[in-house]
C-alpha cells in the first residue's frame, strides 16, 4: 500500500500532526480499517513528543458519511447475522472516540464537505472543530431505522439536550452557520482559507506549553463529570499542582518582566 492509498495520511508542520481521511471514493466512510488506522495514527502521536497538536481533516468533498454500510450490510451474511461484526465495529469507534477525547493533545476537526453520523460524531469528539461555509452536519440514522446511538453520545456531552435531540430524532441536515450557533463547532471560516484558518489555529495552541495543555485538558474531561463541589476540589489540586511545574513558574515570570515565555514542556 502506498501513502496515496492508505485509509490516513499524516504530515507534520510546526508541530501540528494533520491526519487526513483518505478515502474519497468512500466518502470516508468509518469503515473498520479506517477507524483502526485513525487509531493506530493517534498512538503513535501520542509516542512522538515532537506532535503538540493534531487536526483530523479529510481528502475530497466530503468529511465523513460516517460508517460503511456496505460494509455491515454485508456482515450479515455471517452464521450469527453480523452480530458479532456490529459489536466489534460500533466498539471500535467507540474506542477511536474516546481516544480522541483521552489524547494527551488537543485534536481540532477540520470539516469541508458534509459530515453525518459516525462523522459527525468524530466531529463532536474532537476538543475543537473549524467548518468550511459548505459544511453540513446530520445525525440521520433515524431515517434508515438505525437511530444514532453512538453518536448520541459525544453529541449529548457537547449540545444541550434539545439541541442535540433535534439532531437525533430529525436527521435533518445543519448548515456550518447552525452547527457554530448550536456548539458543535468553533469557527466558520470561507472554504477556500479553511486548511490555513485551522492551521493558524492550531498553531497557536501548538505554541503553549505542552505540559500545561495537556494538564488542562485531562482536567476539563474529568472535572465535567464531577458534582460541582468535587469538581472545584479536584481543580484545585490540579491547580496547586500545575503551579509546581517549570513552565509555571517561566510563564509568570515572563509575564512580570513583560517578555515572551520559553517553554520547556515541564
Amino acid at each position: 500500500m502506498t501513502a496515496n492509498e492508505a485509509p490516513v495520511m499524516t504530515a507534520m508542520e510546526g508541530g501540528v500532526l494533520r491526519l487526513t481521511l483518505n478515502a474519497p471514493s468512500a466518502r470516508n466512510s468509518l469503515s473498520f480499517a479506517m477507524i483502526e488506522a485513525l487509531r493506530t495514527a493517534l498512538r503513535d502521536a501520542d509516542a512522538d513528543r515532537a506532535v503538540r497538536v493534531i487536526v483530523i481533516a479529510a481528502a475530497g468533498h466530503v468529511f465523513s458519511a460516517g460508517h460503511d454500510l456496505k460494509e455491515m450490510d454485508a456482515a450479515r451474511t455471517a452464521e450469527d447475522g453480523g452480530r458479532g461484526a456490529f459489536i466489534r465495529l460500533f466498539e471500535a469507534c467507540g474506542q477511536l472516540m474516546q481516544e480522541v477525547v483521552n489524547h494527551r493533545c488537543p485534536v481540532i476537526a477540520e470539516v469541508a464537505g458534509v459530515a453525518t453520523a459516525a462523522g459527525c460524531q468524530l466531529v463532536a469528539s474532537c476538543d475543537l472543530a473549524v467548518a468550511g461555509r459548505a459544511a453540513r452536519f446530520a445525525t440521520p440514522g433515524v431515517r434508515i431505522g438505525l437511530f444514532c446511538s453512538t453518536p448520541m453520545v459525544a453529541l449529548t456531552r457537547n449540545l444541550s439536550v434539545k439541541h442535540a435531540m433535534e439532531m437525533l430524532l430529525t436527521g435533518d441536515l445543519i448548515d456550518a452557520a447552525r452547527a457554530a450557533e448550536i456548539g458543535l463547532v468553533n469557527r466558520v471560516v470561507d472554504d477556500a482559507a479553511l486548511t490555513a484558518e485551522t492551521m493558524a489555529f492550531a498553531a497557536q495552541i501548538a505554541g503553549r506549553s505542552q505540559l500545561t495543555v495537556g494538564i488542562g485538558k485531562r482536567a476539563f474531561y474529568a472535572q465535567r463529570e464531577m458534582p460541582l463541589a468535587e469538581a472545584y476540589a479536584y481543580a484545585s489540586t490540579v491547580m496547586a499542582e500545575n503551579m509546581m511545574a517549570a513552565d509555571a513558574c517561566e510563564g509568570i515570570g515572563a509575564f512580570i518582566a513583560k517578555r515572551d515565555p520559553v517553554w520547556r514542556d515541564q
